[in-house]
């Protein structure tokens, strides 16, 4: 994603410029070409040698450096993007008035590349109506915000936002700016990990899915500019940044969240694996594991897919998943024309390295209208980009 690219960090005077210190080594770990530049606040806190250590290359504080007059213009209009990590009230304030009075807020005003604005300041002074309309005033002029969070800041704890966004969220929003494009606009519901069914309050009928497929799927359908829902069962993985998330237990829940969202959904992906069954009677107390044998009479669950078949918005496109064991091709395409699929993504369980808790996959993607397209070994986030690319060609954009 960033191998090759060019990227301003500008960084102002606030004491999470060290975070911009991390920022810069992960960007720069990623590929990127960092080129720095420091508001003269900034150096008070963290001084040139220290980013020209972690990129590579030199820092930029001063509109007057010998030889380097235009270089303002020349970084604002080569560069993929421009990330501002911290910017403070005062750096906000500015660039919001247009101004250019140091090196920072020059480029800024110069710049043709997307401009991320990552705010950090005191509760106080972010909640502020002087603040709230700068901010404003630059959503209205097309700059990305990311954050501020809650929590502690210099002074000590806080309830309010103010604290400047981690490193990895200021690069997930920055990479979506950098890709966003083909998707932007759609809206895109993803299914991840298993489901549940109560055997009593205690013990539950479930599978192996760790989730890491459909929350791949969610976040790379984010970078690409989607709106991304993401309907989860229980799993131990982080929140994908950006996502909206919808937390389920059941499949009967996760049947009810999918039909809930199905209507607006431009792009369903069927990612999750729902338990095929549940206990008959679940037990409303523990039964003591001195009684002996226990046996659970089973019943089917519903079948997601065909039941909200009925709710698809017109012109969706709907992606399912089959996890097989044998003859996987010859079943996956059953199960596509069964249930109504436009796409499907077929995998061996007992393939080396896919499936379950896996971070790696091997599929085949199957269509109505097309031979199966058969991947190599990759990673999922691999396997995801290759799933969507098929998806905006179908989708026509």
């Amino acid at each position: 994603m960033w191998a090759g690219r060019r990227v301003v960090l500008g960084v102002s005077g606030g004491i999470a410029s060290y975070k911009s210190c991390i920022l810069a080594r992960r960007l720069t770990e990623a590929g990127a070409a960092v080129d720095v530049a420091l508001t003269q606040g900034a150096a008070e806190f963290v001084g040139p040698p220290t980013f020209e250590g972690l990129t590579g290359r030199p820092v930029l504080t001063s509109l007057w450096e010998q030889g380097k007059a235009l270089a303002h213009v020349r970084l604002g209009q080569e560069a993929g993007v421009i990330i501002v990590a911290p910017a403070t009230a005062h750096l906000i304030a500015r660039v919001a008035q247009g101004l250019a009075d140091d090196l920072l807020t020059a480029l800024i005003l110069a710049r043709t590349a997307p401009l991320l604005i990552a705010p950090a300041m005191n509760d106080a002074m972010y909640a502020r109506l002087e603040t709230q309309a700068n901010l404003a005033k630059l959503r209205a002029d097309g700059v990305a915000l990311v954050g501020p969070e809650i929590g502690a800041l210099a002074e000590g704890p806080s309830q309010r936002p103010g604290r400047m966004s981690e490193p990895e969220t200021i690069m997930a929003h920055g990479a979506r700016l950098l890709r966003a494009g083909r998707l932007r606009g759609a809206r895109v519901v993803v299914t991840a990990g298993p489901t549940r069914e109560s055997i009593d309050p205690v013990r539950v009928v479930t599978n192996r899915s760790s989730g890491k497929m459909g929350y791949r799927m969610a976040e790379a359908a984010w970078e690409r500019g989607a709106e991304v829902v993401l309907i989860t069962g229980p799993v131990s993985l982080p929140d994908p940044v950006g996502v909206t998330v919808r937390r389920v237990e059941s499949t009967e829940q996760l049947e009810q969240a999918v039909r809930a969202e199905l209507p607006l959904a431009d792009v369903l992906v069927m990612a999750a694996a729902p338990a095929d069954f549940r206990p008959s009677n679940p037990s409303s107390g523990k039964r003591p594991r001195v009684d002996g044998a226990l046996a659970v009479p089973m019943e089917p669950t519903s079948d997601v897919l065909d039941a909200t078949r009925g709710v698809r918005k017109r012109g969706s496109m709907i992606v399912g998943f089959a996890l097989e064991t044998g003859d996987a091709l010859a079943k996956g395409l059953a199960k596509l024309e069964r249930k109504g699929l436009d796409l499907i993504v077929v995998n061996d369980a007992l393939e080396p390295g896919a499936g379950f808790e896996k971070d790696t996959n091997r599929v085949a993607l199957l269509s109505r209208n097309g031979t199966p397209e058969i991947l190599p070994l990759q990673s999922k986030r691999e396997v995801a980009e290759a799933i969507l690319d098929r998806v905006e060609q179908t989708l026509g954009r």
